[in-house]
C-alpha cells in the first residue's frame, strides 16, 4: 500500500519563495494593463487597500494554522469551526478557485508566446500543461524549488524595473512617450482621471492579482518547521505589496502615463520596450511568461493537495488521497490537469473574453474563500479563547478588522453585479455554490 501521508520537504527558503510567488503573477504582469485603464494612477490605491485587508486575512489564517496540530489546509479549519457542510463548499470552491486562475494562466501563456510565434494561443497552453504535471508528478521537492526559481526571476525583474526607474527619474530620460517623471501621475488627468467610478471598476483585476497569497495555507502540511517558517512568511507580505505592487506600479507609472498603455498587453513588456534596452521586451516577456507558469504550477499543487485533504476528510472521492511513491497526490494532480486544459479550449474559443471570464469568476471565488477564513477566526476567538489566549501569533485589530474586510469584501461584490462587464460572471458563479449545496446532501454515494 502507497503512504497516506504528504512529506514535510519544504524548506524555510521554499515556503519564503512561494509566499512571495503567491502574491505576484499574472494578474500583475498582465492584469495590471486593465486595471490601469480602469483607474489610471489611482490604482495603486487600490492595490494598496486591498494588499492591506488580504494581510489582515492572512494573519487570521496564520492563528488558526497554529491553533492546532494536524491542520493541513484551512478546510480543516472551517470544518472545526462552521462545520463539514462549510468545510466540503469551501474545499471544493477553493479548488474551483484554483482551476479558475490556472485556465487564466494557461491563457496567459498562450498570449505571451505570441509575441515572438504566430501560433494559436491554445498549443503553447496545452505545452505548458503537461510540462507543468510531469514536474509535478515527481516530488513536492521539485515543486518547492520551481517555484523558488520561478518567484527569484520575478523578484530580480521588478527590482531590476524599480532601479532602472529611479535611474531615469533622476537624469530625465526621455522616452517615446515623453520625459521620465513623477509629474506623469498626475498631469494626465490627475490620480483619478476617470472617477470613483473607474478606482471601483478597477477592483475586480486587483484582486485576481492576489489570489495565491493564502498558499502558504495550503503549503502548511508540507512544511518542514511551520511554527517558525509560517508566521515568518505572513509578517512579510506587507513589504511584499509595498514593494512588488505599489513600488512597481508607481515606477511603471512614471516611466510610461497611463494613457499610453492597453488593456490587453503587458505593462511591463511595454515599459521596458520604451525604455530602449536592446532585447529588454522580449527579456521581460519571457519573465512574464515564466510567472504565468508559475501560477499555473501553484495552481496544480494547490488543487492536488485540495483534493487530496477532502478526500482524507471523506469529502470527495477516495482516490484522490492514494499517494504516488513519491509522497504526491497522483489521481488528484491528473484530475485537476485535465479540467485546466479546459482553459486552453477556452482561448481557442473565446481568444478576446477567455481571460476575463476566468479571471472575474476566480476573484469572486477567491473572495468566498477569504470570507470563511475571516469568518471562522471570529468564531475561533468566540469558542476557543484558551487557545487564542495561549497563541503566540495572535491576528492584530480582531475581530474588529475581520468585520471591516468582510464589508470591502462586500463592497467589492456590489461593484462586480453593477459593471457590465463582470455581471454575467457574477450572476453565473452561484451555480457553482447550489451545485455544491446539492451534491453535499447526496455525497455518500460519490464518495464510494
Amino acid at each position: 500500500m502507497s503512504q497516506q501521508e504528504l512529506k514535510r520537504d519544504l524548506a524555510n527558503r521554499h515556503v519564503q519563495l512561494i509566499a512571495i510567488g503567491g502574491t505576484i503573477g499574472t494578474g500583475l504582469f498582465l492584469g495590471s494593463g486593465k486595471a490601469i485603464q480602469l483607474a489610471g494612477p489611482s490604482v495603486i490605491f487600490a492595490y494598496l487597500i486591498v494588499g492591506i485587508a488580504l494581510f489582515f486575512m492572512m494573519r487570521a489564517l496564520g492563528e488558526l494554522l497554529l491553533s492546532k496540530e494536524g491542520y493541513e489546509s484551512f478546510t480543516d479549519i472551517a470544518e472545526d469551526y462552521l462545520g463539514p457542510r462549510a468545510a466540503f463548499i469551501t474545499g471544493w470552491t477553493y479548488w474551483f478557485c484554483w482551476i479558475m486562475t490556472a485556465m487564466a494562466d494557461v491563457i496567459a501563456v498562450g498570449v505571451y508566446v505570441q509575441y515572438w510565434f504566430d501560433i494559436p494561443q491554445w498549443v503553447p497552453a496545452i505545452v505548458c500543461l503537461l510540462l507543468l504535471l510531469g514536474l509535478n508528478l515527481l516530488t513536492v521537492k521539485l515543486f518547492g524549488e520551481l517555484e523558488f526559481w520561478f518567484a527569484l526571476i520575478k523578484v530580480i525583474t521588478i527590482l531590476a524595473l524599480i532601479v532602472i526607474a529611479v535611474v531615469l527619474l533622476v537624469i530625465g530620460y526621455q522616452t517615446d512617450a515623453g520625459t521620465v517623471s513623477i509629474n506623469n501621475l498626475w498631469d494626465h488627468g490627475g490620480l483619478f482621471p476617470n472617477g470613483m467610478t473607474g478606482f471601483l471598476l478597477s477592483f475586480q483585476m486587483v484582486v485576481f492579482a492576489f489570489v495565491g497569497v493564502e498558499l502558504v495555507g495550503v503549503a502548511a502540511a508540507e512544511t518542514s518547521d511551520p511554527r517558525k517558517n509560517i508566521p515568518s512568511a505572513i509578517n512579510k507580505i506587507p513589504l511584499r505589496i509595498l514593494f512588488f505592487y505599489v513600488g512597481a506600479l508607481i515606477v511603471l507609472l512614471c516611466i510610461n502615463p497611463w494613457t499610453q498603455l492597453n488593456a490587453t498587453e503587458s505593462p511591463f513588456v511595454k515599459t521596458f520596450s520604451l525604455i530602449g534596452i536592446p532585447l529588454a521586451a522580449g527579456i521581460i516577456n519571457f519573465v512574464v511568461l515564466t510567472s504565468a507558469a508559475s501560477a499555473c504550477n501553484s495552481g496544480l499543487f494547490s488543487t492536488s493537495r485540495i483534493l487530496f485533504t477532502l478526500s482524507k476528510s471523506e469529502q470527495a472521492p477516495r482516490s484522490f488521497k492514494k499517494l504516488t511513491k513519491n509522497a504526491v497526490p497522483g489521481n488528484a494532480l491528473w484530475v485537476s490537469a485535465v479540467v485546466v486544459s479546459v482553459g486552453a479550449l477556452l482561448s481557442k474559443l473565446l481568444p478576446e473574453q477567455a481571460f476575463g471570464i476566468v479571471t472575474t469568476i476566480s476573484a469572486i471565488c477567491f473572495i468566498w474563500v477569504w470570507s470563511v477564513i475571516l469568518i471562522s477566526h471570529i468564531k475561533y476567538r468566540k469558542t476557543r479563547s484558551d487557545l487564542h489566549n495561549k497563541s503566540a501569533f495572535k491576528a492584530p485589530f480582531a475581530p474588529f478588522i475581520n468585520y471591516v474586510v468582510l464589508a470591502l469584501f462586500g463592497l467589492i461584490l456590489i461593484v462586480l453585479l453593477v459593471a457590465e462587464a463582470t455581471r454575467p460572471a457574477l450572476l453565473l458563479t452561484p451555480i457553482w455554490f447550489i451545485l455544491l449545496f446539492f451534491l453535499y446532501a447526496f455525497k455518500k454515494p460519490m464518495l464510494k
